[in-house]
């Protein structure tokens, strides 16, 4: 089956080709359409709707669509849904001006924002669910087929952020992975192979749910 996938990032199109190695992935710069609705949700799931629906409402065939982004505990559960635009403790929410800071630059940056919060130690970051450092990758899941006709799983995957910057490791994954660690595996997302994550990920788990959707379908 032909199934659109509403993003513009060829990394996430790549890791969807793997994921579902039985359907033809496509995404809309592959068929020149412009693509970059608004994002108002305040929720992972209530944008990842806004975004299936507004490919669906151009192409007229099945669309999946995902937001994900990561999650620091111990800082109110931040970046969150401003993953993409995370800019620092300032402006967590992305600038004012829409522009962008480099990756390795929001990755230093929510090391010394986690660094800073647990410089007051709370009874509370114990809870977590591995301890002060925790954060966790969150992804919800839409396949769209209507107005009607949707699906939606939300997944997390679960592990810690480094303390240091020149910790981080890896050169698979994308994003925030080399600063995230996982304990089981002792190794950051992006030194596990593309098979160990997607086993593992948020988004590998929230696909493995979608696709037995779609094969029922």
């Amino acid at each position: 089956m032909k199934i659109y996938l509403a993003t513009g990032n060829k990394n996430k199109k790549k890791e969807m080709a793997e994921l579902l190695p039985d359907h033809e992935i496509v995404i809309p710069a592959d068929e020149g359409i412009s693509f970059d609705p608004d994002e108002t949700g305040t929720t992972f799931y209530e944008n990842s709707i806004i975004k299936a629906k507004a490919l669906y409402d151009i192409v007229h065939a099945p669309v999946i669509a995902d937001d994900s982004g990561i999650c620091v505990d111990a800082i109110g559960g931040r970046p969150g849904i401003y993953s993409s635009r995370y800019a620092g403790p300032d402006f967590p929410q992305g600038k004012p001006d829409g522009s962008k800071i480099s990756q390795e630059e929001q990755n230093i940056f929510l090391i010394s924002e986690l660094n800073k919060a647990l410089e007051t130690p709370k009874p509370e970051y114990e809870n977590f669910f591995h301890g002060p450092r925790s954060c966790h990758y969150t992804c919800a899941f839409v396949l769209y087929m209507g107005d009607d006709r949707l699906y939606v799983v939300q997944e997390t995957f679960e592990g810690t952020l480094i303390e240091d910057i020149s910790k981080q490791a890896g050169n698979g994954g994308f994003g925030y992975d080399p600063i995230v660690f996982l304990p089981e595996y002792n190794k950051t997302v992006a030194q596990i192979t593309a098979d160990e994550k997607n086993a593992i990920s948020h988004r590998g788990k929230a696909v493995s749910a979608i696709k037995g959707i779609i094969d029922k379908l």
